[in-house]
């Protein structure tokens, strides 16, 4: 099953390719202290590090009266984050980085209560691709060596993710099912981590998105196999997409910014302008060519679209795991 940018644009119907879908209105209401701008993962991920690039390129262009505080809350797969928003006391000064978990995470952790349609659509900054990535030491330079070794291994080969139910574990597991391989899967706290824990080889191989790993790669210690995307990465134009391998599959993760429970109209209009700003920002579209995001900008009803469309693939794609 693909969840790949086609599908996500055929939703969202040809205009949502526009970045001037984002509102930009002259607003009333500013913030009136520091806004607490959480992170749905742990620190060094991609989610983390886009925060921080979205918060300095705010401070930098001075597009706001109170800062963007990043607060990473990435416990049990997001659902810290998701908890804080649905209980802030102050929803008009609290917005979340979200990922994929923003789909699974209430999936998966239904005693949670946490009902994401409540939440305030405010920004798609873009979508990640995932790569799979092994040590410079391994030897394997081809997905097709890599899935020999995984079969040769029997169930020992160890690959590390952000968690079961996670973005990576769901194209893991994707693998394991298409490819008749056995993979044991160690969890760490965050995409960072699990870049580092490759790198020093505590794990055999990765799906890291680009930002995640792209340090790493950059110094030769790892290396691409094959990127799950719809087509070749510019930044890795000579990595192959499973697609040319032969499966019809691509799976991206989203780089947005919601809106906690109850945030008032006016706030809510405040911070899509905001953050039409950062993504028309020269900064930004540099910073989405160097990382290899993705644009698929909407507007707010198109996110809600979106994110009901997504709830439902991702349920199929956690039945398949056994979820």
């Amino acid at each position: 099953m693909n969840i790949n940018r086609r599908v996500l644009m055929s939703v969202v119907g040809a205009t949502a390719l526009a970045s001037t879908l984002f509102t930009s209105v002259a607003h009333a209401w500013e913030p009136t202290k520091p806004v607490d701008f959480v992170i749905m993962a742990g620190a060094g991920g991609g989610a983390d590090q886009i925060a921080r690039f979205i918060q300095s390129v705010a401070e930098k262009k001075n597009l706001t009266v109170r800062p963007l505080v990043p607060n990473n809350k990435g416990g049990g797969s997001g659902a810290e984050a998701l908890i804080a928003l649905k209980g802030t006391s102050d929803p008009d000064h609290t917005i979340l980085v979200t990922l994929n978990s923003f789909f699974t995470t209430p999936l998966r952790q239904e005693n949670l209560g946490v009902d994401i349609s409540t939440f305030t659509p405010i920004a798609m900054m873009g979508v990640d691709p995932f790569v799979l990535w092994v040590h410079k030491d391994s030897g394997i330079t081809s997905f097709e060596q890599w899935v020999e070794k995984v079969k040769a291994e029997d169930g020992n080969y160890v690959m590390g993710g952000t968690g079961k139910g996670q973005e990576d574990s769901l194209v893991i597991a994707w693998m394991e099912k298409n490819y008749d391989v056995n993979i044991k899967y160690i969890p760490y706290k965050g995409g960072g981590e699990v870049a580092k824990e490759l790198a020093g080889q505590q794990i055999l191989a990765s799906v890291n998105n680009p930002a995640e790993a792209r340090g790493f790669f950059q110094s030769g210690d790892v290396v691409p196999l094959v990127a799950f995307s719809d087509e070749r990465l510019p930044a890795l134009p000579d990595v192959p997409t499973v697609k040319e391998l032969g499966k019809d599959f691509s799976y991206y993760n989203q780089r947005a910014v919601v809106g906690a429970p109850g945030m008032s109209d006016e706030a809510a209009e405040y911070y899509r302008d905001l953050f039409q700003k950062i993504y028309d920002s020269e900064e930004w579209q540099e910073y989405m060519k160097s990382e290899s995001l993705e644009g698929l900008p909407m507007n707010a009803d198109e996110q809600k679209q979106y994110w009901t469309q997504q709830v439902e693939r991702h349920k199929e794609l956690l039945a398949e795991m056994g979820e």
